[in-house]
């Protein structure tokens, strides 16, 4: 056959993929698969352990009972947390195809970015530092972002899509991209029972996935299933972590470093009530919860995330300032601003920042026991990875 003839062949099929339509285009991208079990991962039996959920004596709540802020019409379900990962990982659901939630929050850096500000869909950066969404479930007030702006979960999980910055689309947009792919009538209908495809069941499944990612697994869990209560020496830890975790629990005037104030209970979530000012500036640089609850009382208080995995979710803060535990703890220790909305927990009786005074020694024993709450389980377990091949 004469070989102009296959020229004109192959110039004919390039010249119709380029004139393809813009829907021809996507549905091309449609030949991928989504690598998610017959069976679903098992999302809804987590098999704390009884320092989790057994109450200690004393002023401070330790277990997260009562923490929890799954409400009663969205329980999590195997298929439906299953839903909520691909929603979660799928890139499709942002203006230009390029970003999707874990772009931000991302599963080998504590669901959280390891950049200071996270890059949205056209390139331009967040305003904020991307916060964990480990055992985001354990929030009794179960507001959301750093200024607590969502009042749900299920509030906050579509509000990136909608963000001119993260992923630049409207919520009938994402209904409309969600329902153009053919793997998600299946999905919809194996969670909630019917195929339909709307924005309050793409927030049910996506809240549900995110509650689902608990840590429990550290040498921390491991070293507590051995002693009695928190303050006791863990065998499992170094003389070093063991003194870094007897300044985290320790009251300030018994030498430690009240840590425990803040960051309570032993899933290291806050069980205070509300949004923190943590001395970060003397002049405010960011109205925070401030700017949403109109109060001036708010002014500068972020919310406290959970110190779960934090080794692995560097820079630290609303605002990503500080690169290294060593910075966090040298802040604590050195660096709070008398800001007129400081939080209580961190005035000494003279109504003055407190000075902690601590040694070399004793800071790089607190560094090294954050360290022991890094959970490698997060970091690696299938049920929350790229369900996309």
């Amino acid at each position: 056959m004469n070989p102009s003839y296959f020229k004109v062949l192959f110039l004919v099929f390039i010249l119709s993929f380029f004139s393809c339509s813009e829907d021809q285009n996507y549905s091309l991208a449609e030949n991928i698969n989504i690598n998610i079990p017959e069976i679903p991962f098992d999302y809804v039996n987590l098999n704390l352990p009884s320092h989790f959920t057994v109450n200690l004596p004393g002023p401070l709540p330790t277990s997260i009972n009562g923490l929890d802020n799954t409400p009663l019409d969205n329980p999590i379900t195997n298929d439906g947390a299953t839903l909520g990962r691909v929603l979660f990982h799928d890139k499709s659901l942002s203006a230009n195809g390029t970003t999707a939630c874990a772009s931000c929050h991302q599963q080998d850096k504590g669901f959280s970015d390891d950049a200071t500000f996270s890059v949205g869909f056209e390139g331009v950066l967040t305003r904020r530092h991307s916060m964990t969404l480990i055992n985001s479930r354990y929030y009794q007030r179960g507001r959301f972002f750093w200024d607590e702006r969502a009042a749900t979960l299920e509030d906050q999980v579509l509000q990136p899509f909608q963000d001119p910055v993260e992923m630049g689309m409207t919520l009938e947009q994402v209904v409309s991209s969600v329902q153009a792919r053919d793997f998600y009538p299946q999905l919809f209908e194996n969670a909630f029972g019917t195929p339909e495809i709307n924005s309050d069941r793409i927030s049910k499944a996506l809240s549900q996935f995110v509650r689902s990612i608990v840590s429990y697994s550290s040498k921390y869990d491991q070293g507590r299933a051995l002693v009695p209560a928190p303050g006791a020496n863990f065998p499992n830890f170094t003389a070093e972590e063991n003194l870094g975790k007897n300044l985290f629990f320790q009251t300030i005037p018994n030498g430690g470093g009240a840590c425990f104030g803040c960051h309570t209970t032993e899933a290291f979530v806050s069980a205070n009530p509300g949004p923190q000012n943590n001395g970060l500036d003397l002049v405010t640089t960011d109205t925070g919860a401030g700017n949403v609850f109109n109060n001036p009382i708010f002014e500068s208080r972020f919310k406290t995330s959970t110190l779960r995995n934090i080794e692995l979710t560097a820079p630290y803060m609303h605002d990503g300032r500080f690169a290294t535990l060593e910075e966090v703890v040298e802040h604590y220790n050195s660096g709070i601003k008398a800001h007129p909305t400081l939080s209580p927990a961190l005035t000494d009786t003279n109504g003055n920042p407190v000075q902690l005074n601590f040694t070399a020694t004793e800071k790089a024993a607190l560094v090294a026991f954050l360290k022991t709450l890094t959970d490698q389980s997060i970091s690696t377990e299938e049920k929350w990875s790229d369900p996309f091949e």
